[in-house]
């Protein structure tokens, strides 16, 4: 007997949208009208890339089957990005991993920013010898690649598998999605989730955790017992905005999420330690010199004497967002802080170097989500 999983809400976890495609569904951690105000070729890539996504079901299945059309993006002259990763975890233990093939893949120019697209086959992971116990299977869709799924499928019947705790909603940049993490489930958030035992929404957007109004009020308007913010790098490496903009712009976005959620604990997270950034202001840019050695790595660009104008780098940002935060405390008691520093600092780059200057490697985002668990869910706000 095959039963077919039914592509909704109720089994695809992680999402605000399932987009009908002709192949199936394609997952979305945006709705469609924020990606309308936001205009932005980059988000709407990202949100549409799996950082928490997961096919959640509970069954006896010994065989479970995921169909599904991959669409990768990679950079000309750079090394070849390694193919995503899906995990299968059950009854809460990764147990099985397989790799993604095929697809659409969009091959950047890097310096003429002209796309070559690479067509390619669907890909299908089966994931057989299972227990033949009752058990709750997860499939992890990966982190940063797009998939639409086409369809699941079990060897015997499935029905819905109960959340694994209590819902925690988090927003960040490409750290917080998973960059040059080497597995969903290996993301920090998600290390952190699991630890936690909550049931995490990723709301972590690469190169866009940029304090927009759309994203405060996607959070505002989802259910959630605990919320997080983590909001620096994206700001400073995008150059978008100075000093006094980003005051009024974590207020009102604070703001936002409180007009939905006024005390449920809400924590907001310092930059982790990135050199090229601490004090060097941006915009941010590729190394050209890394680049032509078969690296790919970033760089900073801006004047750091444009700082006491107003220009952001990661220490003004930590320094104005205690501030803010002590501030808004003396209101809101549900409110916290947590030092970047305390997940990532420099001591843990000379040990751990992040090895295009700006994102985390697979070992490190573990420790990231270990220590991000012990200071929040174990001893921290998010204590149960």
């Amino acid at each position: 007997m095959t039963a077919g999983v039914p592509l909704t809400p109720a089994f695809v976890r992680g999402v605000l949208r399932l987009e009908p495609t002709a192949r199936g569904v394609a997952p979305h951690r945006l709705p469609a009208w924020a990606l309308a105000q936001a205009a932005d070729p980059q988000l709407s890539m990202v949100e549409a890339q799996g950082a928490g996504v997961r096919i959640a079901l509970r069954t006896a299945a010994t065989s479970v089957t995921l169909t599904a059309h991959r669409t990768r993006v990679t950079y000309a002259g750079a090394p070849a990005r390694p193919d995503g990763s899906i995990d299968l975890v059950v009854d809460g233990e990764v147990v099985r991993r397989t790799r993604t093939s095929g697809g659409t893949t969009t091959e950047l120019d890097m310096v003429t920013g002209q796309p070559t697209v690479i067509p390619g086959d669907d890909l299908v992971a089966t994931f057989d010898g299972l227990p033949t116990r009752v058990k709750d299977v997860e499939i992890w869709l990966p982190h940063n690649e797009t998939l639409e799924i086409i369809e699941v499928t079990a060897d015997a019947p499935v029905t819905e598998s109960p959340l694994v705790g209590r819902r925690w909603l988090h927003h960040g940049s490409s750290i917080s999605q998973g960059s040059n993490a080497a597995r969903p489930t290996g993301t920090w958030p998600a290390v952190a989730a699991r630890l936690g035992g909550v049931e995490l929404q990723n709301l972590g957007f690469g190169g866009a955790a940029l304090l927009d109004p759309f994203v405060a009020r996607v959070m505002r308007d989802t259910p959630a017992d605990l919320l997080s913010v983590a909001l620096g790098i994206n700001l400073v490496n995008s150059d978008l905005m100075r000093l006094r903009a980003f005051r009024a712009g974590l207020h009102g976005f604070l703001d936002t999420i409180r007009d939905g959620h006024p005390s449920t604990p809400l924590l907001v997270v310092t930059p982790l330690h990135c050199r090229i950034h601490e004090a060097t202001p941006g915009p941010g840019a590729f190394d050209t010199e890394a680049i032509a050695e078969g690296r790919l790595a970033f760089m900073a660009t801006g004047d750091p004497a444009e700082v006491p104008a107003g220009r952001l780098t990661l220490e003004s940002i930590r320094t104005e967002t205690a501030r803010l935060v002590a501030e808004r405390q003396a209101a809101d008691p549900h409110l916290f802080l947590l030092d970047g520093l305390t997940l990532y600092g420099a001591a843990d780059e000379a040990a751990h170097p992040l090895r295009d200057a700006l994102h985390p490697d697979a070992e490190t985002h573990r420790f990231i989500g270990e220590r991000f668990a012990q200071h929040v869910f174990t001893h921290g706000p998010f204590t149960s």
